[in-house]
This record gives structure tokens, C-alpha cells and sequence, in this order.
């Protein structure tokens, strides 16, 4: 194999090919007694701002209910308090390395906290007998949760910037035959801010290689061993091979515990986020449950309530701002308010979709002519500077303005606030056999197209993003894309 060395035999077996990756110098490798210097820098970090959301949290508290005149028994629990929570958070794995900076269990990690430090202050109160002022907790612990969630997303912030710029780092060794290595080496790498750099990659002697009769060798323990101490690395993980299960994958994972080497399995299955996967025990083995997505039921009723609610509440909040862009629209070219335009929703089921109006009138029949200029994605028209477009229109598209009209689609039920992107029918036409389970729920305002580059996206990448948001709905996921289609509209990428 051109460009790397096998590692040397352990025990005499025949190694497995290691394949190092190209590894920035300035990238020192971690003693493997200690863990690395940015862990011990980032916990303590997060224990300090945990510390002072406390206090803060405390000191609020304290002075909202008592003023100055506190008395020497809440001056106690305010100090104990604070150091209760540290607990609460460590007993919670807020302070564990394996999630800073990945996935949101940091931030449910607090919330558990607040909720199991109100439940101990209470029981504590009952035990005791000690009268403590409900006004008093009641304030100082959500005070105290929302400043460390708050404290805890910037710190988070800062780490994603070091690792975008490399640094701070897990180094991975991936252990499997070509093709799932690749996939797994190809998903840890795609976001950099879950902190994992690949660093070698380990596969059979002749995977890949081998022509004819000649068969891949097993992948060994002792190989793994004998890559993971030679590339220093702090994880190993394991792409999709049957030959490392069971008893093998177990003693695999004594051997590097003891190493201080975190292990990782990954089980192939890709875009299914982390609620609908579950471990249970059967048999005295641990099988891997995956959870029928909710596409209808209760949860779809809730969210049903929920848009319509939100979508009424937003019309009358923002009914100047309406009024206000439907005049400027009126005024600014002749033609109608508003653009209608037929699209196909849960079902199939086609329905008008309304926007503010940001062409000229004879937007359609000058389609024709600017086909060849399309800056889109392949499928669907989109030009960066439409000489079609009014001035006005630049800039309402520009903040998504002429997209708030779409509100009413949401209260008639023809749209959600979160969902896939409303297609076109001749979009339907080229939709493969997996691509029309984007159809299985109501196609939204904003999505996770809308967060994720909106028509800076491929169409391949669009359905993927589409065919994600099916399979893993929930309530939280649509909070979460609400939050930052915000950000999404304030800076406009991908808007045009």
C-alpha cells in the first residue's frame, strides 16, 4: 500500500493495515495517563460559571425577598446552596469530557440539575422541619439554571471556534472494512465542532486489496491495541463489522479502558437522531430498539395546536408590520399584493401558498428566457441577482419578509410553522421512491433547509435535510428550529 506502513506484528499475527491521516504538526499528542489540557481547562470552566450562576442566583433571591435584612439561616442555606448545585451537576454528568461541546446532554444535564435541586431542598425542608420561603427558591434556582445554561452555551461557543480552527480536539482512530470506515471517517469529520479528528484508520490486511480467492483477514485485538498506542489516540471507533461483536467487541473494550481510551460503536444506521434509538436489555443482550418516527397521533395534534396558536399570535403581533409591507409592495410596481402559487402538501394534497409579492408582474412569462442562468441547485430556478426581482422585493427576500403572508397558510392548516419545504409538482415528478416520505407531514414555513444554507443547499442536500426532519420529528426539534431560523433570517445567508 503506497504511502503508509502496516504496524509492527503483535504476537505474531499479521497486522492490520493502518492508513494514518494527515495530522496538523502543531497538534501535540496528549500523555495518555492525563487527559488532554483543554478537558481540565473547559471543566473548570464550566464549575466556575456554574459557581456564579449560583450566586447570582442566590443573591436575587435574597434581595428580592428579604431585602437587607437577611437572617443568619438563609445566610447558611445561601452559602451551602451553591455547592449543592455543583453536585447536582456533577451527580447529573455536566462536568463528564464526552459531552462538552457535542449534543445537547450539557444543557439537559442543568435542567435535571435545577429540577432534582428543587426536590432535595424541598425533601430537606420536610426532614428538617425548617420553614424555608418559597418565594425564596422558587426565584434563586431558575435564576440559577438560566444563568448557567446561558454561561455554559457561551462557553460552549468559544470551544466550537477553537475546534473550527482545529484545536481542541479527540483524536480518533476508526477501526473497519473500506467502505463503513470511510462512512464513519466521512461523518465525524463533516462537523468539526463535535470535536473528533481522525487520525488513522485501521482495516483488514488486504481489504481492498486482495484479487481472486484471497479473503480479508480478521481485524485482531491486539493489532487495534498496537494502532491505537502507536497514533496516541483517545478514541477508537468502530465502524459496522460483524467479526467485532460480542464477546470480541467486550474484551476490546476491557483492554482499552484500562488504556484510559474511550470506545464508540457505530451501528450504520445513519440520519436517525438519538430519541428514537434505544439500548434494552434482552436475553442478556443489549439490542438496539429503533423507534417507528411519529408522522400522526397525539404528538401531530399537539403540534397542530401549537402552530395555529403561534401563527394567530404572530399575525396580531406583527399586523402593522403586514399592513405595512403590503402597501410598500402595492406601491412599489404595479400587480397584486400578494403571489399565489400552488404547491403540493401533507399527502400530496395541493394547496395555494401566499407570499408578498417581490417580482414584477411578468415575473413567469420571463422564466423562459434566464433558464440557462439559474444559480440553483439543478431542480429548482434560483438566480443570485433575478432581474425579475423589484428593489423592494431584493430586500423583503433578503429577511424573509414576503414569506410572512404564509403565516395564514399555517392557521388554515395547510402548512406547519417547522417542516419540509413546500415543493413544486414537476419537484414531485422527480422525487425518488424514499423522497416522498417528506410528504408524511405538513410542509413548514422554516425547516432545517431554512437553518442549514437555505438556496446556497443542493437538491440532493435539501431532501436529505427534509427526509431528516420525518424521520426525527419532535416538539424540541421544532423549538430548536425556530430559535435558529432567528439567527438564519438576521444574517440572510443563503437568502436570494
Amino acid at each position: 500500500m503506497s504511502g503508509a506502513e502496516a504496524p509492527d506484528a503483535v504476537d505474531g499475527r499479521r497486522p492490520l493495515w493502518v492508513v494514518p491521516h494527515e495530522v496538523p504538526a502543531i497538534v501535540p499528542l496528549p500523555s495518555r495517563s492525563t487527559e488532554p489540557h483543554w478537558v481540565g481547562v473547559y471543566r473548570w470552566a464550566a464549575v466556575g460559571g456554574d459557581l456564579l450562576a449560583a450566586m447570582l442566583g442566590v443573591s436575587i433571591a435574597l434581595l428580592t425577598r428579604f431585602g437587607y435584612h437577611v437572617g443568619s439561616g438563609y445566610l447558611i442555606v445561601s452559602s451551602i446552596l451553591p455547592l449543592a448545585w455543583v453536585g447536582a451537576v456533577a451527580l447529573s454528568k455536566g462536568y463528564d469530557p464526552r459531552y462538552f461541546g457535542a449534543g445537547p446532554d450539557e444543557f439537559r444535564s442543568l435542567l435535571r440539575s435545577g429540577v432534582g435541586l428543587t426536590a432535595a431542598v424541598a425533601m430537606a425542608s420536610y426532614l428538617t422541619r425548617t420553614e424555608i420561603a418559597r418565594g425564596f427558591v422558587v426565584l434563586a434556582i431558575p435564576v440559577m439554571v438560566g444563568s448557567a445554561l446561558v454561561l455554559r452555551y457561551a462557553l460552549r461557543k468559544d470551544l466550537h471556534r477553537h475546534r473550527v480552527r482545529g484545536r481542541c480536539m479527540h483524536r480518533v482512530l476508526v477501526v473497519g472494512r473500506s467502505g463503513p470506515a470511510a462512512t464513519l471517517c466521512e461523518h465525524l469529520e463533516s462537523r468539526p465542532t463535535d470535536g473528533f479528528r481522525v487520525v488513522a484508520t485501521c482495516r483488514p490486511r488486504g481489504d481492498g486489496h486482495s484479487t481472486g480467492p484471497l479473503q480479508p483477514e480478521e481485524l485482531d485485538e491486539p493489532d487495534i491495541l498496537a494502532a491505537a498506542d502507536r497514533h496516541a489516540v483517545e478514541v477508537v471507533a468502530i465502524a459496522t463489522d460483524p467479526e467485532l461483536a460480542g464477546h470480541s467487541l467486550r474484551r476490546l473494550s476491557w483492554a482499552l479502558e484500562q488504556r484510559g481510551i474511550e470506545l464508540i460503536v457505530s451501528p450504520g444506521i445513519i440520519e436517525v437522531a438519538g430519541p428514537r434509538i434505544s439500548v434494552r436489555p434482552v436475553a442478556g443482550l443489549s439490542l438496539l430498539h429503533l423507534e417507528r418516527p411519529s408522522v400522526s397521533g397525539g404528538p401531530h395534534l399537539m403540534k397542530a395546536v401549537f402552530d395555529r396558536v403561534l401563527a394567530l399570535g404572530l399575525i396580531t403581533l406583527l399586523s402593522p408590520l403586514l399592513l405595512g409591507l403590503a402597501i410598500a409592495v402595492r406601491l412599489s410596481s404595479p400587480g397584486p399584493v400578494l403571489f399565489r402559487q400552488q404547491r403540493v402538501g401533507r399527502a400530496g394534497v395541493e394547496f395555494t401558498m401566499l407570499k408578498f409579492r417581490s417580482m414584477y408582474a411578468d415575473a413567469e412569462q420571463r422564466l423562459g428566457d434566464l433558464y440557462a442562468l439559474s444559480d440553483g441547485n439543478g431542480v429548482i430556478f434560483k438566480m443570485r441577482d433575478d432581474p425579475r426581482m423589484t428593489p423592494l422585493g431584493r430586500w423583503i427576500r433578503r429577511f424573509s419578509l414576503d414569506e410572512l403572508p404564509q403565516l395564514f397558510n399555517v392557521l388554515r392548516g395547510d402548512m406547519s410553522l417547522v417542516g419540509p419545504r413546500p415543493p413544486l409538482s414537476e419537484e414531485v415528478a422527480l422525487y425518488a421512491a424514499d423522497d416522498s416520505r417528506r410528504m408524511l407531514v405538513k410542509p413548514g414555513i422554516t425547516g432545517l433547509w431554512q437553518v442549514s444554507g437555505r438556496s446556497d443547499l443542493s437538491w440532493d442536500e435539501s431532501v436529505r435535510l427534509d427526509l431528516r426532519y420525518v424521520d426525527n420529528w419532535s416538539m424540541t426539534l421544532d423549538l430548536l428550529i425556530l430559535w435558529k431560523t432567528v439567527r438564519a433570517v438576521i444574517y440572510g445567508a443563503g437568502a436570494y
